[in-house]
């Protein structure tokens, strides 16, 4: 019993610094660890990834928004693409076939880790243009952040607002017909679509995640999922990592996070991919 605390709290540390840098939350660093390295079902690893997305979430959003990193604007404006896309895949679940799915949206996040990659190396920077976005302005989108890297003041305007919308919303489709996370098409949205930073495109990611995770966390307490043991040290451990992995992200400069970033975004695409094609890693 201690041992499996000290795991999970050890587990949740690293995930709650990883997943706040990155704006992906923790499950996908829990999930594995839970069902490979402690043999548990992976039903409970659910439960466990749903607990670890709302405490990195907690932990980390408090951070960027003392330090006004994340744009809350444009947080909930997605937020309501992405719950309407949920509600929409809820309801036309067995519609499609959800092969075909995998492979399109493992595709896309393929190509945003190509796009980002490009990005990265091309070194593109925030850009002021001289026609700003009409939707930016009409929803006051834009904004501006302190780099802790760099030590100065960031302004930025928001781009192709109805693309980023339309990304989300495929994003809650995606979530409510299959059952997955879309942290990071939530980064790819902003950071892709919406030319935004990284660094508040990664923090608006923290707090849309946690809202998204919250919604559907009673559904995976009432019918067991999560279980108290696994539960409590995981978000206690995560919400310390967070607290560490916000200061740590403001410091890094975003080429470094763009490299972690990259291979994550590519091994999510391929393994949704190959799953359309019937392979399980």
């Amino acid at each position: 019993m201690l041992h499996t605390a000290l795991l999970m709290l050890g587990v949740g540390i690293f995930a709650g610094i990883m997943g706040s840098i990155l704006g992906i939350g923790g499950g996908m660093i829990v999930t594995p660890i839970v069902t490979l390295a402690m043999g548990l079902d992976i039903k409970y690893a659910i439960g466990a990834s749903i607990i670890a997305v709302i405490a990195t979430s907690s932990g980390s959003t408090i951070a960027f928004l003392k330090d006004d990193v994340l744009n809350l604007r444009v947080a909930m404006f997605l937020e309501i693409a992405t719950t309407i896309g949920a509600i929409i895949g809820a309801l036309l679940t067995g519609a499609f076939d959800p092969m075909i799915l995998y492979i399109l949206f493992g595709s896309l996040l393929v190509f945003s880790s190509w796009n980002m990659y490009r990005k990265m190396r091309s070194g593109q920077k925030v850009l002021q243009h001289v026609t700003a976005d009409k939707w930016a302005e009409k929803f006051n989108l834009n904004s501006s952040y302190y780099d802790k890297n760099t030590k100065q003041q960031v302004d930025y305007q928001v781009e192709n607002v109805p693309g980023g919308f339309l990304i989300m919303l495929g994003a809650g489709l995606a979530s409510g017909m299959l059952g997955i996370g879309s942290g990071a098409f939530k980064v790819m949205a902003m950071d892709g679509a919406m030319k935004m930073p990284l660094k508040p495109s990664s923090a608006t990611s923290n707090l849309m995640m946690g809202v998204t995770a919250a919604a559907s966390a009673t559904v995976y307490f009432f019918n067991g999922s999560i279980r108290p043991d696994l539960a409590v040290p995981l978000a206690l451990g995560i919400l310390g990592g967070s607290t560490i992995g916000t200061r740590i992200m403001q410091v890094l400069p975003s080429k470094i996070i763009r490299l972690i970033f990259i291979p994550i975004l590519l091994y999510l695409g391929l393994q949704m991919i190959l799953k359309g094609f019937g392979v399980a890693i």
